[in-house]
């Protein structure tokens, strides 16, 4: 029943309802408010917090690589096969594709309608792998699936550049192989050393040196060869009476002619040219390339993201980690080198070795066997598990029975993929403040749905601060990006927002009301409205992300003010002559129905946003969600605690007339505006429209964007060289 148009006291001896209750019923209603204060902290410290809201990848790409095939070649035989395979799936909204020479890519985005991604493109993945009309030589058809997923932290790990340690050791070693293996009256011999990490494998260079004696005796110089062969680096010593720029000259013309667009060793630091052994150390410091190999760096992040992936929470032992993605890192093969002499002389060709391979290098499952009331899992034994066995492998038999073993025949060495598809590198200053480029590998890794991102960086910092003793001291581990930061900035603005609000409420109370009592009520009413909010959110399972950060500083400015009007309604009946236990109800009641429609009215005003749909819709659709329960939290904040708190801390306090309070002061001066706008009515409706109108063309010239942008903690440089550029341009 309406309050309009009656008495207090009908109000009093006919209304009963919650402020009532909570007023008359104090014991019960001061548990219920320290139940919401818990209520609210739990809801504040257990709710998931991230960056943004979760929202599925609606974006895939295949990539498929065909080696030596020109772009329109990849096109036609390669691209729009893998076109009309995704297209196959109705749930496809839009494909893309880019042919170039040697790789092809496709990407595919899925309808904004559809809500379970992980089964569409589990079909794709299914399709995909069920080609097999693609050319020789194409492929593996590489389905990267989690092409939109945003990683929760990027870490890199670099390789530090040689110390003064490694330089004095490997120039001791230089200086002894070089005295070993000079002549005693030696006059213009230089020495060309390639320096390489200490674990690294140096047969591929050492192989390349009756090549390189060749390729300098073909140019005229290079007489007396001679092979510098030590730890963590292999060289040649011989006669010339070139200059240093020259000597390099000739050695980058011999890789280009060998090597095409790859470096000599990937590994490799650059080559210096050594004429006395008393130069070495200067030379070497020219030089000083990084300390450990692009082997070594697999094992440390294979380490790293083992270890990452095995992160959980100490309350409940769950993952926090979902996912672990390794980039830069450079795949180790076994290349077998053979001349064609050799394997003719034994009655063999290439094709031979690749069968006999084939053949032993089993690793399809074995299945299994029922033996008795046990099954059995059988495992073939023909995986090769290193470079041995794969030298023991019998090629085929002399004319006389002998067996033909592959070591004989074929030099094995271990490298990497060649060329590369994607190197990482890591800048920093160094103590001098230059800026130093080393390799790296990056780790993405991917916080669990539903976890804390606060709770997910405490345990990420405890794995990597325990791994660190297994790990070289010097290695360099560093966040490139960091989500965790970024929450906390954003946690940290909404708390600065909120004090902000809390004393602007303060001042303007006592400004406005000119006593503290009120001034403390007002300020009591944010946390406890936020508190319920924060309660409202977890029951909703709302996440603590930057949308919904961002909506709660926006609702900072609209909680307030039913507990303004209702505290405001409270002082009214006491100095209406109300004892403290009806005033206290009595005001809100009067003013609820009033109340009621202000925070309706609100609410609907963002309600809208829940009709956008797609992933825009996803990415707001907390924010109208937010907004409600902070205003419903304010409505029954304004309706139960305000009366309790009033109850307690307002005090009866006579009130000026409203003659009095035009009288003067500031009620006089806003008495005198008023009156003065009404007398001259037209003119101030003028001047209305004029400022309507300047607001509108000031509003056009200003530049519409839906959402701000994303101040990020890091920067990208897109770079586009020709088609034909090489790799190493890059």
């Amino acid at each position: 029943m309406s309050t309009h148009h009656r008495s207090d006291d009908e109000i009093i001896q006919q209304k009963h309802n919650t402020a009532r209750f909570f007023v008359e019923n104090y014991q019960l209603a001061w548990v219920m408010l320290v139940g919401t204060v818990a209520w609210g902290l739990y809801g504040y410290f257990t709710m998931p917090q991230r960056k943004d809201p979760d929202i599925p990848a609606r974006q895939a790409m295949v990539v498929t690589n065909w080696p030596g095939a020109s772009a329109e070649k990849v096109e036609q035989l390669v691209t729009r096969t893998v076109e009309q395979t995704v297209a196959s799936n109705s749930n496809i909204a839009r494909i893309e594709s880019v042919s170039r020479a040697n790789v092809s890519y496709v990407t595919l985005t899925l309808s904004d309608k559809l809500r379970d991604t992980g089964q569409t493109l589990d079909d794709i993945g299914g399709r995909l792998a069920a080609i097999n009309n693609l050319p020789q030589g194409a492929g593996p058809i590489n389905f990267q699936r989690d092409f939109g997923d945003t990683a929760t932290l990027l870490l890199t790990v670099a390789s530090p550049r040689a110390d003064a340690n490694d330089i004095y050791l490997r120039s001791a070693a230089i200086q002894r192989a070089m005295n070993a293996t000079r002549p005693r009256d030696a006059t213009n011999r230089v020495s060309l050393v390639l320096n390489l990490p200490v674990k690294v494998d140096k047969r591929l260079i050492l192989l390349a040196a009756p090549r390189l004696e060749h390729h300098l005796q073909r140019l005229g110089t290079g007489a007396d060869p001679r092979v510098l062969d030590g730890p963590g680096f292999a060289g040649l010593d011989f006669e010339t009476d070139w200059t240093d720029e020259a000597l390099l000259a000739a050695i980058e013309k011999f890789r280009l002619e060998n090597y095409g667009d790859s470096p000599l060793h990937p590994d490799a630091w650059a080559p210096i040219i050594i004429r006395s052994p008393a130069e070495v150390t200067s030379k070497l410091k020219e030089v000083a390339g990084e300390r450990y190999s692009y082997r070594e760096l697999d094992d440390f992040t294979d380490a790293i993201s083992n270890a990452l992936l095995a992160t959980q929470r100490t309350a409940d032992g769950a993952p926090l980690v979902a996912k672990v993605t390794r980039n830069g890192v450079l795949n180790e093969k076994i290349y077998l080198l053979y001349s064609q002499e050799r394997l003719a002389s034994y009655g063999l060709q290439p094709s031979n070795l690749q069968n006999v391979l084939n053949a032993r290098n089993i690793t399809m499952p074995g299945g299994q066997l029922t033996v008795g009331s046990k099954s059995v899992v059988v495992n073939p034994s023909g995986e090769f598990h290193d470079e041995t066995e794969i030298g023991n492998i019998i090629a085929g038999v002399t004319p006389y029975g002998a067996p033909i073993y592959l070591r004989n025949l074929v030099d094995m060495v271990r490298g990497y993929d060649d060329p590369p598809q994607f190197l990482n590198y890591y800048s920093w200053r160094d103590a001098s403040g230059r800026w130093q480029r080393t390799r790296a590998v990056s780790i993405s890794v991917q916080m669990g749905k539903g976890e804390k991102v606060g709770d997910f960086a405490k345990a990420v910092d405890s794995t990597l601060l325990n791994l660190r003793a297994t790990l070289p001291r010097d290695l360099i581990i560093a966040r490139a990006s960091n989500q965790a930061d970024q929450v906390a900035e954003n946690v940290h603005l909404f708390m600065t927002s909120l004090y902000e609000a809390i004393v602007l409420v303060v001042i303007v109370s006592l400004v406005g009301f000119w006593e503290w009592r009120s001034a403390l009520l007002m300020a009591l009413s944010i946390p406890l409205t936020l508190l319920m909010t924060f309660g409202l959110m977890d029951v909703l399972g709302i996440d603590l992300q930057q949308v919904s950060i961002a909506t709660l500083i926006i609702a900072l400015g609209l909680l307030v003010d039913d507990p303004v009007v209702a505290g405001d309604s409270i002082k009214r009946d006491l100095a209406l002559g109300h004892p403290p236990l009806i005033a206290a109800w009595l005001g809100p009641t009067k003013l609820a129905t009033a109340i009621l429609y202000a925070t309706v009215t609100n609410i609907i005003a963002y309600l809208p946003f829940l009709l956008l749909t797609g992933d825009t819709g996803k990415f707001l659709y907390s924010l109208p969600i937010v907004i409600a329960c902070s205003l419903t939290a304010s409505r029954i904040v304004s309706m139960t605690f305000i009366p309790l708190l009033g109850y307690y801390l307002l005090r009866p306090k006579a009130e000026p007339s409203v003659h009095e309070k035009r009288s003067g002061g500031f009620g006089a001066r806003y008495y005198r505006v008023g009156q003065l706008a009404i007398e001259h009515r037209w003119f101030f409706l003028l001047g209305s429209f004029a400022f309507l109108g300047i607001g509108m063309w000031v509003f056009s010239t200003l530049k519409l964007q839906f959402f701000p942008k994303d101040l990020s903690h890091l920067a990208f440089v897109n770079i586009f060289l020709p088609e034909d550029a090489p790799f190493t341009l890059t």
